[in-house]
Formats: structure tokens, sequence, C-alpha cells
């Protein structure tokens, strides 16, 4: 099969396991776009895909190409990562596996601590719920620099993510960061992160600890705020405060965060 030439998109092998294919659909919430991953070891005919995407179909096209599909996993439900699944899993008589049943065809949802056998590879499922409640990571085997996550948009490679209350919830995201932060301080060694968006990372510890630094952080200008406004301040004007001057774009993401987090910081009172 010819894989078809894309609109500046290319695959990049992250790992001997993993190949990241990025869909073209670039946005202020995407970044570059989102990161399918087609997941394999060496000598493997057949291959797991990850995040099929947007439904786009040259990006669908060049995900068939790196060979049989044996199956096709979710990290969570928003539809720049699900909106492609059901058609190509159909397309290509693949089961499909999510935490959310309606995602999953001909297969069961996916459970904590799973360990799926696929494409040469045992993948253990990992629930990191938080920015999503059916979020999960998938945790690839040791590739001799002490194996890769998929994290989904748990992490992303750049920036942090939006936790948008009531999907979405601040007390799980601090946990599952914790979670992945405690599976990489047991590595023995640096694990790779290999995000839903945006460029692989290196070290998911240290990034775990930066994304939890930046969350208290951000709960600290959310205390403020509300000690200046009152503790009846609405998001909206919580919002303006913590966030001055953010671009028009990202607005309603920021609203999303501010409300996650004062149902966090309300519902410790």
């Amino acid at each position: 099969m010819r894989l078809p030439k894309l609109r500046g998109v290319h695959d990049e092998a992250v790992s001997p396991f993993a190949t990241l294919v990025r869909a073209p659909n670039p946005g202020p919430m995407t970044l570059d776009g989102t990161n399918s991953y087609v997941l394999r070891a060496p000598g493997s005919a057949g291959v797991v895909v990850v995040d099929p995407g947007p439904s786009d179909a040259e990006h669908l096209e060049r995900l068939a190409g790196h060979g049989p599909v044996e199956l096709v996993l979710l990290t969570h439900h928003h539809p720049d990562h699900s909106a492609a699944l059901a058609e190509f899993a159909r397309g290509l008589g693949a089961p499909a596996r999510a935490v959310d049943p309606a995602f999953c065809l001909d297969a069961p949802p996916l459970a904590d601590g799973e360990v799926i056998e696929a494409a040469g590879l045992d993948l253990e499922v990992m629930a990191t719920p938080g920015h999503t409640a059916d979020s999960v990571s998938f945790v690839v085997p040791d590739d001799g620099d002490h194996g890769s996550v998929l994290t989904g948009d748990t992490i992303l490679g750049r920036g942090t993510t939006i936790i948008a209350h009531p999907d979405g919830a601040l007390g799980p995201y601090l946990d599952s960061l914790a979670r992945l932060k405690s599976f990489a301080d047991t590595a023995g060694g640096a694990v790779a992160v290999l995000p839903g968006h945006g460029p692989v990372l290196r070290d998911l510890a240290s990034i775990c600890e930066d994304y939890l630094i930046h969350r208290a952080e951000r709960l600290a200008q959310i205390r403020a705020a509300l000690r200046e406004l009152g503790e009846d301040a609405t998001v909206e004007q919580v919002t303006d405060r913590v966030y001055d001057g953010a671009d028009a774009a990202v607005r309603p993401a920021a609203e999303a965060s501010v409300r996650a987090q004062l149902v966090y910081l309300r519902g410790r009172a």
C-alpha cells in the first residue's frame, strides 16, 4: 500500500515500539494536532492503533498502512481523539476498546491494571481520570530506556491540560499525576511521555512534578482571588483576575479550569 503524502504531517518513530502519526487538526486546544500512535513489537506484522483521531481519510489511510490492525484503543472520549474510532475499526474489522462502553466494538471496556496482549506487546492499562472521567494511560514495555507511557491528554507535550467540570475533576487529576509520578519514580530511570498533543517528552517523573507545582500555584492564585473578590465570586470574575490578558481563543478553557478549581476548593471547605 502506498502511503499518501499528508499536509505537512509525517510519521515519527518515537521508540522501538511506537510510531507517532499526527492528525492534520491543529488548533488552540489541539496544539500541532492529535497524536495517534501505532504500536508493535519488532517483527510483529500486526499493530495496535491508539486514538485514531478525527475523521480524516488521509490520516486514517496512513494509520492503516502500517500493517494489519489487531486492536484500536482510546485514551478518552473527546472527539479529537475518538471521532474516527468507529469508522476506522469497523472498516478494518478490528475490535476497539475504551473505558466507556459506548466506544467499545466487539470487545469489553478497559480495566485498570489490565495487561493487553496485542501486536507482540504487553500493554498495561493505567486509569488516570481527571482530564475526563474515562481517561486512561497505556504503559509500553521497557525499550532499554525504562519504557514509555501514552498519556492522552492527562499530560501534554506542551502546556497543561484543561479540566472541564463536571466530566473532568481536579481531585482525581491530582491523584492521577501522583500515580504517574510514583510509577516513574520506581522505574529506575527516565520514562518517556507519549502525549496526546505536542512533542514527545523524555522524563515522566519531572513532568509530573512540574504539573503538580503548576496546579498548586494555580490553586494559590484562585484562593487569593477569592480573598479579594469574596468567597461567592463567580467563575467569570475569578477568570478575569487569574487569567487577565489571556487570548480570547482560550478563554473558554480558562473558565473551565477555574470552574473545576472552584469546585475542588469549595468541596474541601
